[in-house]
């Protein structure tokens, strides 16, 4: 949920005191750009990963407090809702074996966190959205404790004035009324950080965003959302709608929503904090005492707080990240367009085809950003999305020029005959081993191959249930995501999974 705040309402500050502090935050931010004060060049990797408690009936455990206290480990967070946790995973060189130490890593971290659970009466689930989740299940009275995530619920209701709506059409339709946020807290997401000079970052992000829609199309991973099937990858959909700050007045009037792919290409990290301050009114105006320029002036280097906080509230799919490791500030790009799940090889499969891919795009002399509309890429991220790996997206022609030259391509078709080479091309650039590169980007290629991520076998599965074997929707889809667990725990990626 961005930076943590612990506040109450009576601790917010004037907001035209918070905009002139985040005016002086981009000011410094400015300043250190211009100074060189950044990191030099790290190949720097990160991953958050969201997950979901259910318990042995796979239905949903809001059981988070109990699970982190066995747990016991600073790298297990609560998450929005009681049935979420988050881990985080400490930064790794991008380089040699390192999906191979990532897996070791996940697999023990996660079993450990598993068998934890159980003594708690839950176990964790990495899934895009859990299946069995119900309307009933995303009320306010199950929201995690802690003063941030009531005060952030509190301040998009008042923001919006009046109820959210969810209305999603897809293979069924869905249509409820919430009086909260807690039904964002259904959507479970793998967050990959790169860690990238200044100078780099508008390339990088800009790749990134490019990537967004065949990253969604292979890893699409949520295909039910309160009992119903929707998009294949429902939560994009589903955090636009439910952290939406704007009545239907301002949305008529083209307000920018705070859930946001954008809406241009970049020439470097201001331009993007820029219209963080331009177009987002503060959701938590809280000021810090540091004062950022004179910070600066006495040659420290100043923390950006507000900056911060503010970022944290705006939900890009790509969202900059300014940081500070051991005194020296540093810049990420955060890649937030994925589910969870099913398995630790699928995660890092999906890793693996990101980095690959984004640092052969924005390596490239004549990059993609040059050769096709950024209004293409937005269409791409909500088609995949809708569509899975069925879906049709945009992608320039050998030789085409910027704003032309562009054709429609099965996601399959595209990623097997360009971006999978690409992304091979980025490994080897990053270093990374040619063992770990051929298992990884293998398990991205079986999913071309088959047609089966996990968006496609959830549905299958569910439907198998429905019409083989006579079951009503609710048990379907309870003993789906019960052989759900099962395989995912089992560790086989999901191409290879049984589908009956």
């Amino acid at each position: 949920m961005g930076e943590k705040v612990v506040a109450g309402s009576a601790d917010l500050a004037d907001r035209q005191l918070y905009r002139h502090k985040l005016r002086q935050c981009v000011d410094a931010l400015e300043r250190l750009l211009a100074e060189e004060r950044f990191d030099r060049a790290r190949a720097m990797m990160g991953l958050e990963i969201e997950i979901n408690l259910a318990d042995d009936a796979g239905l949903p455990a809001m059981r988070n407090e109990a699970v982190l206290e066995q747990i016991a480990s600073g790298d297990f967070q609560t998450e929005l809702g009681q049935f979420n946790i988050e881990v985080n995973i400490a930064p790794h060189r991008l380089g040699g074996r390192v999906f191979e130490e990532l897996r070791e890593e996940l697999a023990v971290g996660l079993a450990y966190a598993d068998r934890r659970a159980q003594r708690a009466g839950a176990r964790i689930v990495t899934v895009g959205i859990l299946p069995t989740l119900t309307v009933d299940h995303a009320v306010l009275d199950n929201i995690s404790a802690g003063d941030r995530y009531r005060l952030l619920n509190d301040r998009i209701l008042a923001a919006r004035g009046e109820d959210i709506t969810l209305d999603i059409e897809g293979v069924e339709r869905l249509r409820v009324d919430a009086v909260s946020i807690v039904a964002e807290a259904a959507c479970t997401s793998l967050q990959l950080h790169l860690q990238v000079t200044p100078r780099r970052f508008a390339g990088v992000w800009n790749a990134a965003q490019a990537l967004t829609g065949a990253q969604l199309a292979l890893g699409a991973n949520a295909p039910f959302l309160f009992g119903r099937e929707l998009w294949r990858e429902t939560r994009p959909v589903l955090f636009e709608q439910a952290c939406d700050t704007r009545p239907a007045e301002l949305k008529a009037q083209g307000v920018r929503p705070i859930t946001w792919f954008g809406e241009r290409w970049v020439d470097s990290v201001t331009d993007l904090f820029e219209e963080n301050l331009r177009y987002f009114p503060s959701l938590l105006p809280i000021c810090d005492e540091e004062d950022p320029l004179k910070t600066l002036a006495a040659g420290g280097v100043p923390a950006l707080r507000e900056l911060r906080l503010h970022n944290g509230t705006i939900y890009r799919w790509n969202r900059p990240v300014y940081d500070i490791a051991d005194g020296v500030p540093h810049l990420r790009v955060e890649n937030r367009a994925l589910p969870a799940g099913p398995t630790v090889v699928d995660t890092l499969a999906n890793a693996a085809f990101y980095y690959g891919l984004v640092r052969t795009l924005a390596d490239q002399p004549r990059p993609v950003w040059q050769r096709m509309p950024f209004e293409l890429a937005t269409e791409n991220f909500h088609t995949a999305a809708r569509l899975g790996l069925d879906a049709e997206l945009w992608w320039p022609r050998p030789g085409g020029r910027r704003g032309g030259g562009v054709a429609r391509v099965p996601a399959r078709e595209l990623v097997q005959r360009e971006l999978l080479p690409m992304a091979h091309q980025g490994l080897d650039a990053w270093g990374v081993d040619p063992v770990d590169r051929d298992r990884y980007l293998g398990i991205i290629e079986g999913r071309c191959r088959t047609g089966i991520n996990g968006a496609a076998w959830q549905s299958a599965v569910f439907h198998d249930g429905m019409d083989r074997l006579g079951l009503d929707r609710g048990p379907a889809l309870a003993a789906m995501t019960r052989r759900y667990m099962e395989l995912s725990r089992a560790g086989e990626p999901v191409h290879t999974w049984p589908l009956r």
